[in-house]
């Protein structure tokens, strides 16, 4: 089968099990695993027309529709195919996780949860591979309004209120995609994003064009500051539904901003690349910062993936600076850079959304402060989020560390030969991306430690045990994902660059030689991930064997004695808390945590307006009612039950009225 039917059999599949899931709503423990099995099923026939899509020349479907100003057109070439890979593996793994998951919400509608995920996958599948603006903008409404659903599923006020949040910033970035589509269709003559790439806009209408373009996708992406629904909406959903909002729905901002800047305007403005980067340097460091300072697990998550969006947005920007200014090597490498992050990061934060969920499961809360000690009874958990946070922080030879080697490599090669504003931003954002990488590093130490070491600092973490098979299984495919992503990143890296450059019309570049991974040719940086890994498991097991040898020589025995407490008997309260973790870094950014608590004030003063203006439209409704329409219903009442005088069911009176109105009329006429 081709790409493109593997793709409709996958989006059939997931329409069959969205629906299934109603039907079988009064059976919940059927609903459950007809989603979660058809959600496998489609999520891998969607993986596999990504991957053969990646190494295949554009395909484009025309499916007519009912309107005839656009047609539903549907187009796979190697970026759309990379995004459909992404999308559908991601709902792979989390639909064989949902198997047991959503168990937890039994009782509580979870064939409308199947309904609103498979929905909400099959709506993105849909939005990236559209190849017109109209369907576009249909698919990405049905998107936003599927995970508006899944973000109010818990009906509770934290949910509804983030729901809320989301559905007004969702919405407000659709109205300024349109408005940038608008603009392409004025000059194009039609909605097709053919016509787009042929009929391009002058420099000015692009430009708008491709601002408002770049707030739309960047608010769904989550960049600052256009974040603030993010960490209020991601923790809100059920926890497979966080790991596909994270992991792959704000991804389609990075796909939109590419697509529109790249792909359909031809990105022949550096400016725009040199606003994509500080965007994206501000949203990295912001990020960290932010998820710093978090005690709630999902929420810091969240603020991870706003940091994410930023490092995958450095890589995208210095590919648009190198488009734009004829330097085709730092072109392919930064946006090469760019899509291999984001394919890094749908795999390292669904592991971490995933394991998140699986602790939660167990203890109950969101809260870090009431967790510890999980490593001991959820051991296949511990190690799975382990390998997630390893990834993120960017520890070698993961594949968070490729990606961002990558990144680095790009803006200094970007850095040697460009004009003074490219000289000028693209150190200053790799020192950025490097206090970035080392603030992650410190937050997961905080985070794992907080969580799964220790003592257990409440009844239900002493009591936890390891989650059921499914989940197990969903958090160690993402995890061996993270490992192979990156120890075998030189045969991933050339299949990412070949699609970079495709989407960018230029000639491929060498990133790979045998086992080296290399900057754009053989004279820049290298680096070998298979010897990395060599290096750091013997690193690893030498000292272990040789302290084995040495203790089977000597033979002395090992000492169990309780360690020195100061004179104190150790209990938990003496276990270290993201609290106090997180206490340094909260003073030394304290300036920026205040910008963020204003920001949350006005949040919350908007809220309430908004609630003050519902209110008073509730008692002018009254007003209106009482004041204008009751006295017309009561006066028209008046009126009927006098005119009732004259039914009086007698014929001949009837024919009496004929008659008179006869009379009345000619009378009329005649004057």
């Amino acid at each position: 089968m081709s790409a493109i039917d593997l793709l409709l059999l996958s989006l059939a599949v997931f329409a069959f099990g969205a629906l299934a899931g109603l039907a079988l709503r009064a059976s919940e423990r059927a609903a459950i695993t007809v989603v979660g099995l058809a959600g496998t099923l489609a999520g891998a026939l969607g993986l596999f027309a990504g991957l053969k899509a990646l190494a295949a020349p554009a395909v484009t479907l025309d499916l007519g529709g009912p309107f005839p100003f656009a047609r539903l057109l549907l187009r796979l070439d190697p970026l759309n195919g990379l995004m459909v890979a992404v999308i559908c593996g991601l709902a792979l793994v989390a639909s064989i996780y949902s198997l047991a998951y959503v168990r937890e919400y039994e009782g509580r509608g979870v064939g409308a949860m199947g309904f609103f995920t498979l929905t909400f996958v099959a709506s993105m599948v849909l939005v990236v591979v559209s190849d017109d603006a109209f369907w576009f903008l249909v698919f990405f409404e049905m998107m936003s309004l599927a995970s508006y659903f899944l973000v109010i599923f818990d009906q509770n006020e934290e949910a509804v209120s983030a729901g809320f949040l989301y559905f007004l910033v969702a919405h407000a970035g659709s109205v300024a995609i349109m408005a940038a589509f608008f603009l392409m269709a004025n000059a194009a003559g039609s909605f097709e994003f053919a016509d787009f790439r042929a009929h391009r806009p002058g420099e000015i209408a692009a430009s708008v064009a491709f601002v408002l373009a770049l707030l739309g996708f960047g608010a769904k992406a989550g960049m600052i500051p256009l974040h603030i629904w993010l960490p209020r909406a991601h923790p809100a959903a059920p926890s497979h539904a966080s790991a596909l909002m994270s992991g792959v729905m704000i991804k389609i901002g990075i796909f939109g901003i590419v697509k529109v800047g790249i792909d359909l305007l031809g990105g022949t403005v550096a400016w725009w690349g040199l606003v994509v980067l500080a965007l994206g340097a501000i949203s990295s460091v912001l990020g960290v910062i932010y998820a710093l300072a978090e005690h709630d697990i999902k929420k810091l998550l969240a603020y991870h993936s706003v940091e994410n969006i930023g490092i995958i947005m450095l890589g995208v920007g210095t590919g648009m600076i190198g488009l734009a200014t004829d330097r085709p090597v730092v072109a392919v490498l930064g946006l090469m850079a760019g899509l291999y992050h984001l394919v890094n990061h749908a795999v390292f934060k669904g592991l971490l959304f995933l394991g998140a969920g699986s602790v939660i499961y167990r203890v109950h809360t969101k809260d870090m402060e009431e967790m510890g000690g999980l490593g001991r009874t959820m051991p296949w958990t511990s190690m799975s989020f382990l390998i997630g946070a390893l990834a993120i922080s960017a520890i070698p030879p993961l594949n968070g560390f490729v990606s961002e080697w990558y990144t680095y490599q790009s803006l200094f090669v970007a850095a040697l030969d460009g004009t003074f504003a490219v000289r000028f931003a693209t150190p200053i954002a790799a020192t950025l991306l490097a206090l970035t990488g080392a603030l992650a590093v410190m937050c997961f130490v905080k985070a794992y430690g907080v969580v799964f070491s220790g003592a257990p600092r409440s009844h239900h973490a002493a009591e936890a045990t390891e989650v059921p098979a499914p989940m197990i299984v969903g958090m160690v495919l993402l995890a061996a994902a993270c490992v192979v992503l990156g120890i075998a990143a030189p045969l991933v890296a050339p299949v990412l660059a070949s699609a970079a450059a495709a989407t960018l019309g230029l000639s491929p570049i060498a990133v790979a030689d045998g086992a080296l991974l290399v900057a754009g040719g053989n004279d820049a940086a290298t680096l070998s991930t298979p010897l990395v890994a060599l290096l750091l498991v013997g690193l690893a097991t030498l000292p272990a064997l040789l302290g084995s040898i040495s203790s089977v020589v000597r033979r002395v025995p090992r000492k169990g004695d309780a360690p020195w407490a100061c004179g104190y008997l150790p209990d938990g309260h003496m276990t270290v808390s993201a609290g106090s973790f997180a206490q340094p870094i909260r003073m030394f950014f304290a300036p920026l945590y205040a910008v963020r608590g204003r920001v949350a004030a006005f949040d919350r003063a908007m809220e309430a307006r908004f609630d003050r203006f519902v209110s008073g439209c509730r008692r002018n409704e009254q007003i209106f009612d009482t004041r204008l329409v009751a006295p017309i219903v009561e006066a028209v009442t008046s009126i009927g039950n006098r005119a009732r005088a004259i039914q009086s069911g007698d014929l001949r009176v009837h024919c009496l009225y004929i008659v008179a109105a006869l009379v009345a009329l000619l009378l009329v006429t005649l004057r």
